[in-house]
């Protein structure tokens, strides 16, 4: 008998005055199963979902949005032991399954996690996200790009959309298209950038080039690249020859601490997420450098409101030393080198938006996902992209953009008129 049955199968006795339980319907099934549920509920926030396990024993709630069932009593306990891990993991080998909207079940239980926690607990997140810093090596950085961007072009093709941008894009009105946001979110980055033809540009992390090549066909700019992806920059290269612009766009298969030079611009889109706050700095050296004291530049991440680790199972599973900053601990990129930073946007219902659009590409290409790989990449994924969706539409996540440049230069606009000015 596991901790957590022990525990269970003693009947607790109530605490005079305390409040009553909440009004739940009558769980059906063993007593001790639905203890189990009522403390999995509890865990959560208690959301509006309902609890199951395959045995009959149910826990409803009022205004369910999804009822989720538990394949055994196994399943439940390895859950409630480590449920930031293990529950992904048991969906995605099928031992948990969902019934309704799985984005709204995911946001559900946002919400309700959020709405119990003391505000108290931030400082003990906080204190929990930097007392577990990774190492972050040329070599451990490979492998972390290697193990999330190196599965296959093929697969990202399947619904990342013509543009091939695995960012957040920018929609100038809700119902455009993923392609027309991702291509408004480009020109919305040059335009912050206040690109210039004959400059040039400086790119930390390029995926898969599309950024590089805009810039350099749509505003004329010369375009350094890095990336450390091998599967990544072969693609780009050959997409940036095909369209005539391998003269104006290098891409360079390098870590960022690598880059050398001068340039008008310096950007760096989603690749901070791979950066660990130890290396803000150097980070934010590098820019300084590379802007010589002019010029501009911009950095796009996921991030928070407060500092804190990634999702466990997503860090596990998903992005191998992935971490999303505050704005505060961003700041630990400019403040060193006396850049100012000129401009911050939140881009967070743009990313959930985006994420809404991939996830729907994905599911309509599952068949084929299932044939390059199999049933439980399928519904790793699946869990990926819907949990994207729920933490950046209730605020879990943020999306920021900021843009600096270096602090005795007046080259700076008077006002954000640049921005929307065709």
């Amino acid at each position: 008998m596991s901790a957590v049955e022990r525990d269970l199968t003693t009947t607790a006795k109530p605490t005079p005055g305390a409040a009553a339980s909440p009004p739940y319907a009558e769980p059906h099934g063993h007593a001790l199963d639905r203890r189990l549920l009522a403390r999995l509920h509890t865990f959560l926030g208690s959301p509006h979902i309902e609890l199951a396990l395959r045995n009959g024993a149910l826990l409803t709630a009022p205004a369910a949005v999804a009822r989720v069932t538990f394949a055994s009593r196994g399943t439940l306990l390895a859950i409630l032991a480590d449920p930031s891990l293990r529950f992904g993991d048991a969906y995605s080998d099928g031992s948990v399954t969902v019934e309704g909207d799985l984005v709204a079940f995911l946001e559900a239980v946002y919400r309700a996690r959020e709405g119990s926690a003391p505000r108290a607990s931030l400082g003990r997140r906080a204190a929990a996200a930097l007392r577990r810093p990774r190492r972050n090596t040329l070599a451990g950085s490979r492998d972390n790009i290697h193990h999330h961007y190196d599965i296959g072009n093929e697969f990202y093709a399947l619904w990342l959309g013509s543009t091939m941008a695995y960012t957040c894009a920018y929609y100038p009105t809700p119902d455009a298209t993923l392609d027309e946001a991702q291509v408004a979110k480009m020109d919305h980055v040059c335009r912050k950038l206040r690109l210039h033809p004959g400059e040039s540009v400086v790119e930390a992390g390029c995926g898969w080039g599309m950024l590089a090549m805009h810039m350099a066909q749509r505003y004329r700019v010369r375009v350094r690249a890095f990336n450390i992806s091998h599967e990544q920059i072969v693609y780009a290269r050959e997409r940036a020859a095909r369209e005539g612009l391998a003269g104006q766009v290098e891409y360079v298969e390098d870590d960022y601490r690598n880059i050398s030079g001068r340039y008008d611009a310096f950007v760096s889109v989603v690749a901070l997420a791979f950066v660990k706050l130890r290396n803000y700095t150097t980070l934010g050296q590098i820019a300084e450098r590379a802007l010589g004291g002019r010029g501009r530049g911009l950095i796009h991440s996921i991030g928070r409101n407060f500092p804190a680790a990634l999702h466990p199972w997503i860090e596990r599973r998903i992005f191998p030393g992935a971490y999303p900053p505050s704005l505060s601990e961003m700041m630990r990129i400019f403040e060193p080198w006396d850049l100012s930073v000129l401009d911050v946007e939140n881009l967070r219902l743009h990313y959930a938006q985006t994420l809404r659009h991939w996830l729907a590409l994905y599911e309509a290409a599952s068949e084929r996902v299932r044939a390059m790989f199999d049933e439980k990449f399928v519904r790793m994924w699946r869990l990926y992209l819907a949990g994207s969706v729920a933490a950046f539409t209730t605020g879990t996540l943020q999306l920021f953009q900021v843009v600096f440049a270096p602090g005795r230069s007046n080259d700076i606009p008077w006002t954000r008129a640049h921005l929307y000015s065709r």
